[in-house]
């Protein structure tokens, strides 16, 4: 039986966003292709399970190409790389497989773009991301790291003379990023704005349903890894709405059955790289423990899709 007011909020969107899902597929469609083994580059996206399961299989996890064999395959990872990783798989003869998400490469193009312009380009995110590596090596020599508002004090004065444009990563927390923004533009008032919002859709869906029902929750779990930037920031904006307490966890025996205690209300969420499964096991284990009035807040409908690599594409009849 339910325990009287004992209740889960589980928010809707969560999970795989669009660009994981092209991610995870490609891999899996290059293991059907050509077989094990598979290298990638990087884990593929942010998640132990993903990754482990992965491994299971056949595929092979490197930090640089040149720890792949000469003429592998060689997938490259969801957060993208710059053009001297490109470089360096093509002298090697390596057969790759671009995995970066559509949205990344947004951004690398208007990196690109803003470096033709003769700007230089103030990158908001953090230090040693994949995603801000290898967006910062399409330009390396001028793009400027903001890490943080911290980071606004630490750029050279001599920027105050220069053509200077804003960019982010694209898992960043949408009121950080403003408030970093803001205090870039009282230092640099002649600051642009990038073309369009760099901060990807999935991301800024995901923060928009935790806060959606972090002001009712005692409690937020959310399902993700310690190196998942969208994930940690789901954490961040479960406090700042309003919820008492909140977590991150990869798999429900993660959970603390102390975190339970005195709670009423539990807000579920996942990270943009979790699969459902994980977010099923969590509810499972809820249940158990007298949660089992378990009500969806829905905020918006996600309908984006990518398509896969060409070589993966079903052949055309």
């Amino acid at each position: 039986m339910t325990d009287v007011g004992k209740n889960v909020l589980l928010a809707a969107p969560r999970g795989y966003c669009a660009g994981v899902d092209r991610a995870v597929e490609t891999v899996e469609k290059a293991l059907e292709k050509y077989g094990a083994p598979i290298y990638v580059r990087k884990q593929i996206v942010h998640n132990r399970y993903v990754v482990e399961s992965l491994a299971q299989r056949g595929v092979i996890f490197v930090e640089e190409a040149s720890e792949a064999p000469e003429g592998a395959h060689l997938v490259f990872s969801a957060h993208g790389i710059s053009p001297a990783v490109r470089d360096e798989a093509q002298d090697r003869r390596q057969l790759t497989l671009d995995a970066t998400c559509p949205l990344v490469t947004k951004v690398h193009r208007e990196v690109q773009r803003f470096h033709r312009d003769g700007f230089h380009i103030l990158l908001v995110g953090h230090e040693g991301h994949e995603e801000v590596e290898g967006t910062a090596g399409e330009a390396p020599e001028v793009t400027h790291l903001v890490d943080g508002v911290e980071g606004v004090a630490k750029l050279p004065a001599w920027l105050e003379d220069e053509k200077l444009v804003w960019l982010s990563q694209t898992t960043l927390s949408v009121d950080e990023t403003i408030t970093i923004v803001n205090e870039l533009r009282k230092r640099f008032p002649h600051l642009q704005n990038p073309p369009s919002d760099d901060i990807c859709y999935a991301t800024q869906n995901r923060q928009e349903s935790v806060k959606a029902i972090a002001p009712k929750c005692d409690l937020m779990i959310v399902v993700g890894s310690q190196n998942s930037s969208n994930s940690k920031r789901l954490v961040e904006v479960a406090l700042e709405a309003g919820s008492k307490t909140s977590y991150l966890i990869d798999f429900a025996s993660e959970i603390d059955e102390s975190w339970l205690e005195g709670v009423r209300t539990v807000g579920v969420t996942c990270g943009a790289s979790v699969p459902e499964l994980l977010v099923r096991e969590v509810l499972e284990y809820l249940d158990e423990r007298g949660y089992s009035d378990v009500e969806q807040v829905t905020t918006t409908t996600e309908t984006i899709q990518f398509s896969l690599p060409r070589d993966l594409r079903p052949a055309r009849t």
